[in-house]
């Protein structure tokens, strides 16, 4: 009985007030002792003190009608009622179907087809050996608040337990409504220890559909080992349910995580022109995405059938966009012109899809908008069946299909033509991960030779020796000051292929930078290479700067079809697969092999938010045949199988930001640096602010490590942990899993540098390639995504009509106007940031997420240390010695700042990849 009078609050505390202003609890944990703070609960009830109840073997009550001991009639143990709150998150805007159905629940809520929680002990039952249960408690009132209209809603629960009952460490949800609800959270008062709280965050489908009770776990982390013998198994059986059994059509009301390969890209159903290979296994390796379970096509058995916008893709649940992402994704442009515009408007203007003829009709699509620009305003508006809201957009004052200025042009109109911002977009742009230091010149392909033609480069001493300020190529080299974007072996053995496609020419490019005494580079050679099967003349070529007008227009044209090389290689590359697919198989692997409960997913969870949903409408509209991706970039058809080429040389042990620029060259170890690394260029903008990020993310990480792994027994002992690891590995990464390089996993140190990377390529590398996209590519003539025309030599027949008129060539070899404005509707929309984005050193119920009131402390400690990051980040933006982000014209670099407005800033780290 003192045990029971001990647990039930005989020491003296004080317990909340209560009214109807705040939605949750606060409690400071010391050490074994909680301190409770008065807070506010949704009801109307006086605050008291905790007393004793006369007669009673044990505790009083928070208030009369929350927390009130009920004599029992045997000396074993007493009850005592406790109340649980519960929020719940209301959708803003409704369609009639759910507006019916909310009425119709409100309705059999009266009569029994209601919402019953039960609290779960952490304490076994002696007697059965399964985990206590309270009885079932409804919520009250939900009839009553049905039409509240606020963003969420609270509503009571009350559990009458017995004193020997312990803490509560899950609880069940069963809904016998007809309609789903999203749970945010669950606050359970009247425990001695405070109040408990339960971060749910996630959609409570009707038991009509889902028959099982949705189990939510308290915010107490808990290893595998250390589960409570009342928790662990609901802790194995959430899990079970989580990985489905690998069968079947999945519902959008699942929650089942699984892996299957990209055999969903093409169609083959709709002709042979749509078909595509399937990427994953060991023809094409690819990591494993999302099932979705879909049946096969009816001309290829091996290819799933295709869901097509409107209609949603599966994934679990869980994952879908929330309201106000989904609200902000949908309005965005790519919906209005792709889904709703281009459509329609095909036909009519094909004859209009013309050149871009001059500078100012690109001026024109910030000023005017592309219909106006191609005079069918009022022809396309009178017979066209255009949305309303199409329509009302083209009866305001803005032109139809009208952008922002791009941030590249906003500040000088013309630098995107200067070869030093072409060379300062290599470190400070939205691609800059691929410059390289030059070790061995020439450099050299490892391509075979009896298929791609001879190793050998075609660039020679020559070509840049007048370029190096007096130095020899040798001495350039041993003072590293000879850098280099290549493009070779990737592009080179598609080229046949792409070049062979309507409307697409391209060549596999290097380029040669010089790093000047004043820290900036410039580019002193370009090589363009074609198949060895062309011409003699003209399978390998060297542009050098320009000399004289003609020269001029070869460079331009040279640089051009650089950056569309370095367009093509951004997205399909080092955004898209590197960020966005490599990381899916850690994601479903963490939600399959992780319990809610295990530290690990608690630390990863704000990491790993909206990216199986963005993934799956890349599948279904950007990344599929004949999606944006192909329609936009240069490889066309081909962009996948490119994508997947770039895989075979994907290596995780080098995708954290130290060991990627050793490997490149850009940087050597120093331990007598504050990173432990000496930059070979010190004005690096995305390098020297990317490494205070990591530094941030690797020292948070390493304490929350250390706080539950001391020593390395406890991390062979996890076998979560290295159920996760193994999976993500063997599974998700299966084509791979063969290699030697993968790290291991045996002790704190190797978790640490797993998490920090996963975390780093999640967060900061994904935000540095990704919110740049429109404020440098939307002016396209600065990052032509595709080329239409090769450089014509003086025995090509093009020649003379580029020599009577160099600008019409230049323009005519860019993308035409409508691709070009659809491009910038793809860009303008993924470099948007939505209202709910989360950011780095933020995440959802900061100070409860956890229970580890010390882990808690350090979060908000990391939290601080972002924010000093952000400080630095603004000052060195202000240093006119950092030429590469500051002087006249010129862009700050701010893609890692960390924190960010809504909209196209060019700025702002987001935890996860959401967009």
């Amino acid at each position: 009985m003192a045990a029971a009078k001990e647990m039930m609050g005989w020491s003296l505390i004080q317990r909340p007030s209560f009214d109807n202003t705040t939605t949750g609890f606060q409690f400071q944990q010391n050490q074994n002792r909680f301190l409770v703070n008065p807070v506010s609960l949704p009801s109307k009830q006086k605050r008291v003190q905790l007393r004793r109840v006369a007669k009673v073997p044990v505790v009083a009550a928070v208030s009369e009608n929350l927390v009130k001991a009920v004599p029992d009639q045997s000396d074993e143990s007493a009850k005592f009622k406790v109340r649980a709150v519960v929020t719940v998150r209301n959708k803003n805007k409704e369609d009639f179907k759910e507006t019916l159905m909310k009425h119709l629940d409100a309705f059999t809520d009266k009569i029994g087809r209601n919402v019953v929680l039960e609290l779960i002990s952490s304490e076994e039952d002696d007697k059965t050996k399964g985990p206590k249960k309270s009885r079932g408690a409804v919520l009250k009132d939900w009839s009553k608040k049905a039409t509240v209209k606020a963003e969420r809603v609270h509503y009571t629960a009350e559990f009458t337990v017995d004193s020997n009952f312990g803490l509560p460490g899950a609880i069940t949800v069963t809904n016998k409504h007809q309609q789903e609800f999203f749970l945010e959270s669950i606050t359970v008062e009247g425990f001695a220890c405070g109040p408990l709280h339960f971060s749910c965050n996630s959609w409570v489908q009707s038991n009509r559909d889902h028959p099982a009770k949705r189990i939510f776990f308290s915010n107490q982390p808990y290893l595998p080992k250390e589960t409570p013998k009342g928790l662990k198994s609901l802790r194995e059986k959430e899990l079970r349910d989580i990985r489905g059994n690998g069968k079947g059509v999945r519902k959008l009301s699942d929650r089942i995580y699984d892996f299957d390969v990209y055999n969903d890209l093409g169609n083959p159903d709709r002709g042979v022109d749509f078909a595509r290979p399937t990427l994953g296994g060991k023809e094409i390796p690819y990591p494993r995405r999302c099932r979705t379970g879909r049946l096969p096509t009816e001309t290829d058995l091996q290819a799933e059938s295709r869901v097509e916008k409107p209609m949603p893709t599966y994934v679990p649940r869980d994952e879908q966009f929330e309201e106000s992402k989904q609200n902000a994704f949908s309005a965005g442009r790519l919906r209005a012109v792709l889904h709703n515009l281009l459509p329609q408007l095909k036909a009519s203007i094909s004859a209009y899809n013309r050149n871009i003829n001059s500078f100012a009709d690109i001026d024109d699509l910030y000023k005017e908008g592309l219909l106006l620009k191609l005079g069918l305003q009022d022809e396309a508006m009178k017979n066209l069946p255009l949305p309303k809201m199409v329509t009302k957009i083209q009866e305001s004052s803005e032109g139809l299909l009208k952008y922002e200025t791009p941030k590249v042009v906003s500040r000088d109109k013309f630098a995107w033509l200067r070869d030093d911002e072409f060379a300062r977009q290599a470190l400070a742009g939205v691609n800059p991960v691929n410059i390289e230091r030059i070790a061995v010149f020439p450099p050299v392909s490892k391509l075979d030779p009896e298929m791609y033609g001879p190793q050998e480069s075609a660039l020679k001493e020559e070509h840049i020796a007048s370029q190096l300020n007096g130095m020899t190529v040798q001495q350039a080299l041993e003072e590293n000051k000879l850098f280099m974007v290549d493009y070779h072996d990737l592009y080179l053995p598609f080229l046949d292929r792409i070049n062979a496609l309507d409307g697409r020419k391209s060549y596999a490019t290097r380029t040669i930078f010089f790093l000047t005494p004043s820290g900036t580079l410039k580019p002193i050679a370009i090589e363009l290479s074609l198949p060895h099967t062309a011409p003699c003349s003209r399978s390998k070529r060297v542009v050098t700067p320009p000399v004289d007008a003609t020269s001029n227009w070869i460079w331009q044209l040279a640089k051009a079809h650089v950056c569309s090389n370095d367009a093509g290689v951004h997205q399909l590359v080092n955004h898209w697969l590197r960020t966005h697919a490599c990381m899916e198989p850690f994601i479903l692997a963490a939600h399959r092999q992780l319990s809610a409960m295990h530290p690990i997913f608690k630390l990863l969870d704000p990491h790993m938010r909206y990216t199986l949903e963005i993934n799956g409408l890349a599948r279904q509209s950007l990344i599929n045949a004949d999606g944006v991706i192909e329609s936009c970039f240069t490889p066309g058809r081909y962009c996948m199988e490119l994508s997947a080429a770039a895989y075979r040389s994907w290596r995780f042990d080098k995708e954290g930001l130290p060991a990627d620029l050793i490997r490149r060259g850009i940087a050597v170890p120093d331990p007598t640096q504050p990173h432990g690394l000496k930059l070979l260029i010190e004005d690096y903008p995305y390098a020297s602010d990317g490494l205070l990020i990591w530094d941030a993310i690797e020292n948070w990480v390493r304490t929350y490590v250390n706080h539950y792994y001391p020593n390395s027994s406890l991390i062979h002992n996890d076998r979560e942990l290295q159920c996760w690891y193994h999976e993500s590995i063997h599974v998700g990464h299966a084509d791979t899993s063969h290699e030697d390089w993968w790290p291991t996993l045996n002790t704190p140190d190797d978790l640490v540098s797993i998490l920090t990377t996963i975390i780093w390529l999640a967060s900061a590398q994904h935000a540095a390639l990704n919110f740049g996209q429109y404020p440098y590519g939307g002016y396209v003539p600065n990052r032509p995504p595709l080329m239409r025309r090769l450089i014509p030599e003086e025995n090509d027949p093009e020649y003379a009509n580029f020599v009577a008129d160099p600008q019409k060539y230049f323009l005519s070899a860019l993308p035409s106007l409508v691709q070009a404005t659809k491009f910038m509707a793809v860009v303008d929309t993924l470099s948007t940031h939505s209202p709910d984005e989360e950011y780095l050193g933020e995440r959802q119920q900061p100070s409860t997420w956890s229970g580890d009131s010390e882990i808690v402390e350090a979060f908000f400690g990391f939290a601080a240390e972002i924010r000093l990051v952000e400080m630095e980040i603004e000052k060195r933006n202000g240093d006119h010695r950092l030429k590469n982000r500051c002087g006249a014209g010129v862009l700050p670099y701010e893609l890692l700042a960390p924190s960010s407005d809504p909209g196209v800033t060019c700025r702002g780290v987001p935890n996860s990849v959401s967009i």
